[in-house]
């Protein structure tokens, strides 16, 4: 069986570590990189960090509006579809990466396999909702992390192909997790275990909008521990824009970091006494180890981690944030809703019943 692999953003660069590992135990895979995150801080050292294969093409296309991104994506990937002549095309996540690679495929009668399938913050303003949405419909293989995604693709008519595999991510995070020396990251930045919170913040927005973008660097400044902050290549510009950078620079309580590597972010993310995002992925990381986590949006794809306690939503309201900060512990309740961490064995042996028996 040859499969094309279409990944273009750090979350699917990931997602694809576990399941190329699975996948080229018995099969061919040719992985193309649509180039969506294309500097070193976000693609370069995911590959060579995560022990990826090198991609076979990378289409290049860089940032950009929505429909020109996706648009030039598509008719690259049509003309290498052509050329590769696959049996099946595997997309990540909801990107515009992921939705060009389901498009392509599926008007070339190329069945679509989507890892992450399900998933619905059922805010259609998010541009990520419209990918995935459009995307489930397409795809003749759905993999999905939970039952939860699975009785979605129910209620909307979806059922044919819907398999419940687990979550690759959390594949990703045990088999790197004992390979990390957290002491060792730990003294680099200059921070105490469980002494210091971990933030992120990327989301259009958030990163675009000043007045939420202030917000959130108030509220970490009035946080009871020193924040990490890894800022994204967006938020930078934007924190710039905004002339917010030299608030940032003087700032005693927030350290500001560019994006840290994947193996890091799971060492400090362990150590954190809180993790403050607006990542969907980093969300579920919190989760997988334990880790107390505050999301800066109203809505989560995510909703088991909120269900269990685990996870706080709060906007980006300054006193919603430094309230929900105050008020996070770790809870005694923390089930396997996520799989065994064998997602990435599953979801192969889900891509090949279909494909292989048909």
């Amino acid at each position: 069986m040859r499969v094309v692999s279409i990944v273009g953003a750090r979350p699917q660069f990931i997602k694809a570590a576990p399941v190329c590992r699975a996948l080229r135990k018995r099969h061919e895979e040719v992985l193309v990189h649509s180039g969506q995150h294309y500097d070193y801080g976000m693609s370069d050292v995911f590959f060579e960090e995560l022990d990826i294969p090198a991609p076979d093409f990378n289409l290049g296309v860089g940032s950009g509006g929505h429909g020109r991104q996706t648009g030039e994506m598509m008719g690259m990937l049509e003309e290498l579809l052509l050329e590769q002549r696959p049996d099946a095309v595997l997309v990540y996540g909801d990107t515009n990466t992921t939705l060009a690679g389901g498009l392509a495929a599926v008007k070339l009668d190329v069945p679509v396999v989507h890892v992450e399938a399900g998933l619905r913050s059922f805010d259609r303003s998010m541009p990520e909702e419209i990918n995935r949405v459009v995307v489930d419909h397409v795809s003749s293989v759905l993999l999905c992390p939970t039952r939860v995604a699975a009785d979605t693709l129910a209620r909307e008519g979806v059922v044919e192909g819907v398999e419940v595999v687990g979550d690759v991510m959390l594949d990703a995070v045990r088999f790197f997790a004992e390979r990390i020396d957290a002491e060792e990251v730990l003294t680099r930045f200059g921070l105490e275990s469980g002494g210091f919170y971990l933030a992120t913040l990327h989301r259009a927005a958030n990163s675009d909008d000043p007045e939420r973008l202030a917000a959130v660097l108030r509220a970490f400044e009035r946080l009871d521990a020193p924040v990490l902050f890894a800022v994204h290549p967006r938020t930078a510009k934007n924190l710039e824009r905004h002339g917010l950078d030299g608030d940032l620079d003087a700032s005693e309580r927030v350290i500001a970091v560019p994006p840290v590597s994947y193996t890091e972010t799971v060492a400090l993310l362990g150590e954190a006494k809180a993790l403050l995002t607006d990542s969907g992925g980093m969300q579920k990381e919190a989760y997988f180890l334990r880790v107390p986590c505050v999301t800066l949006r109203e809505e989560t794809e995510w909703v088991e981690t909120v269900e269990l306690g685990w996870n706080r939503l709060v906007g980006t309201d300054e006193q919603a944030i430094v309230d929900a900060a105050g008020d996070l512990a770790v809870r005694d309740a923390h089930p396997d809703v996520y799989g065994d961490g064998h997602a990435a064995e599953a979801a192969v042996a889900a891509v090949e019943r279909p494909l292989t028996d048909g």
